[in-house]
């Protein structure tokens, strides 16, 4: 037997009992003739003791061992002379008379602590070391306790957990698959699952009506501190169903993950904003509301005054940061640096400052008088001591640019808690997104949202305008899923095909299995998808993702860690009937 005893449960009942520990050496004091190791397991860290002048030569052997080394000690518990009572063994040592190395340690690449000193690549290629440091640990069982408590509360809520395929047909919509060639069918591939969509659709035509699914996903897309190309989803579906339905029911999973992860509670329900009203007043469709400075459009109060950056713009909106008219000219160049960076991409900035006297200072003193710029301070409910932001330019950048700016002045001026949570749905999202480039519409969320029942009759007339039956469910700016009430009707989903550019032939080609099976009686369904990773970050507190997936990927896609991706052998592409073609 290894142990008797984790390095996490001993305390003064256990005083006098002989122990048996096993765990890594966290580190080691030598002090006169005693010393002292700080045995480390998954469970927490518990001290043991040396004595020279009990046991010499375990005393020295002791002393030779190096962090990280993995070790058994027996022993008797004692209390100790002095408590560290931040830890729960803090009370206890363990009096080692007998010690065996189970396996020697080199030196790490960096030290397992709380606080190392390992760059993010250095982490990554030695993950397994830094999956042994504190914070890690603490996110993977944050990870775990929340997968146990969603798999409880959607049991209890008649929810039925069906694994769908990890390889599939390629869809032309959204982001890139992954495939995988088939060597027993060559020349032809599988791809690897962006979303159980169509499968958990077919689910619900089958009959499973509450369906739920904690599955890993794939997309071959750009990638960022929120973004891997492998992620896990809480996939969820379920039949004769409506949108209030799907909100109600995953409103309760998220106030359950609250008070049973966070011990918080929420009055009532969540609120919900539209998307048109989120993109107004907060310049983003995930908008963190934990703090105010809402956006103010000012466009038809800036025109014809010969100043040529808001007489050209689409758009001209502005932030009233309160209490900032004091902010020096090097403040002010600051900001204009941080909304010039290429990510937001402003052209520049305008300020105003609404002094505490009432007196008023622009940049754009010598184009607008003093009462066109009183009526902008009025339109944002400007107090004496505020300070007007104002960018200008193409509506839905310059919104997106401002967003940015305002979360910016959140941080800097303290307006954001990081221990305060704000959840709300944002609903009634267009259906369609028009893209230049291909001169063609694109879903929103995916070819089977539903359009709202009083739009279907603009499919033809004024797709741009359609409203989708689709919600997302955003905590403090991160968008934490997404979903949508389904097309259930054979006619209706052919129109939206039509819509998205396919012909007859590519529609059957690629979703002929969902038409036939809409034939067989479909019922109407809605469902949601949440981000694991992201929820599971959001409530540990960590800005990327990677902190909380075990063996996460660089922003390249690479495993620093395995090496991976790499060169298949030729052998292999042989069989696969693969050749490579290295032209850029």
């Amino acid at each position: 037997m290894y142990r008797t005893n984790t390095c996490g449960e001993l305390n003064l009942k256990h005083a006098g009992a002989e122990v048996t520990l096993s765990g890594w050496v966290q580190r080691s004091r030598d002090l006169g003739g005693m010393t002292f190791i700080d045995l480390r397991d998954r469970y927490g860290i518990t001290q043991l003791v040396f004595n020279m002048e009990a046991d010499d030569a375990l005393c020295k052997e002791a002393r030779k061992l190096g962090r990280e080394c993995v070790i058994q000690a027996v022993g008797r518990v004692r209390e100790r002379s002095n408590k560290n009572l931040k830890i729960p063994t803090g009370e206890i040592e363990i009096e080692v008379n007998s010690l065996k190395v189970l396996n020697a340690s080199i030196l790490p690449p960096f030290t397992i602590e709380d606080e190392t000193d390992g760059g993010d690549d250095l982490r990554m290629k030695f993950r397994y070391l830094d999956l042994r440091r504190n914070p890690m640990k603490n996110n993977m069982e944050l990870r775990h306790r929340m997968a146990m408590e969603i798999r409880n509360y959607m049991d209890g809520q008649g929810f039925i957990e069906i694994e769908t395929p990890a390889m599939i047909k390629s869809t032309p919509e959204g982001a890139r698959d992954f495939v995988v060639p088939s060597r027993i069918n060559p020349g032809q591939f599988y791809a690897l699952p962006q979303s159980p969509q169509i499968f958990k659709q077919l689910l619900m035509i089958a009959g499973y009506d509450k369906y739920f699914q904690i599955v890993k996903c794939f997309r071959d897309e750009d990638l960022r501190a929120d973004r891997q190309p492998e992620f896990t989803q809480i996939d969820c579906e379920m039949s004769f169903a409506g949108q209030d339905d799907v909100l109600n029911a995953f409103e309760g999973l998220t106030k359950h993950l609250f008070l049973r992860i966070k011990n918080m509670t929420f009055n009532g329900p969540f609120p919900r904003i539209t998307f048109n009203d989120a993109m107004d007043r907060y310049g983003t469709d995930k908008p963190d509301i934990r703090f105010g400075m809402e956006l103010t459009e000012i466009t038809e109060y800036t025109r014809g005054r010969n100043f040529n950056v808001f007489d050209d713009a689409e758009y001209v909106g502005c932030i009233c940061a309160e209490n900032c008219a004091s902010f020096s000219r090097k403040q002010i160049d600051q900001l204009t640096g941080f909304v010039k960076k290429p990510q937001i991409g402003a052209r520049g900035l305008v300020y105003v400052k609404y002094n505490k006297d009432g007196t008023i200072k622009s940049s754009v003193d010598k184009f607008y008088d003093e009462a066109a710029i009183r009526k902008w301070i009025e339109l944002s409910d400007g107090r004496p001591g505020d300070l007007l932001l104002i960018l200008a330019g193409e509506r839905v950048s310059t919104q997106g640019a401002l967003s940015e700016l305002r979360l910016e002045m959140g941080r800097q001026l303290g307006l954001i808690n990081k221990d305060d949570y704000a959840p709300l749905w944002v609903i009634d999202f267009p259906l369609f997104e028009w893209d230049e480039e291909t001169g063609r519409f694109y879903a929103k969320h995916h070819p089977f949202t539903s359009p709202k029942t009083e739009d279907i009759s603009l499919l033809d007339t004024d797709p741009a305008s359609v409203c989708a039956n689709a919600y997302d469910l955003v905590i403090n700016g991160v968008e934490i899923g997404g979903g949508s009430v389904r097309i259930h009707d054979k006619s209706l989903q052919q129109k939206m095909f039509e819509k998205l550019g396919f012909t007859d032939e590519q529609a059957n080609e690629q979703f002929g299995f969902l038409m036939e099976a809409f034939r067989y009686g479909a019922p109407p369904h809605a469902g949601v998808a949440f981000g694991f990773d992201r929820w599971v970050a959001v409530f540990a507190g960590c800005y990327s993702i990677r902190d909380v997936i075990a063996f996460p990927k660089n922003n390249s896609g690479r495993d620093l860690m395995i090496d991976s991706p790499s060169a298949l052998a030729p052998e292999q592409l042989k069989e696969l009937r693969l050749k490579i073609d290295n032209r850029e």
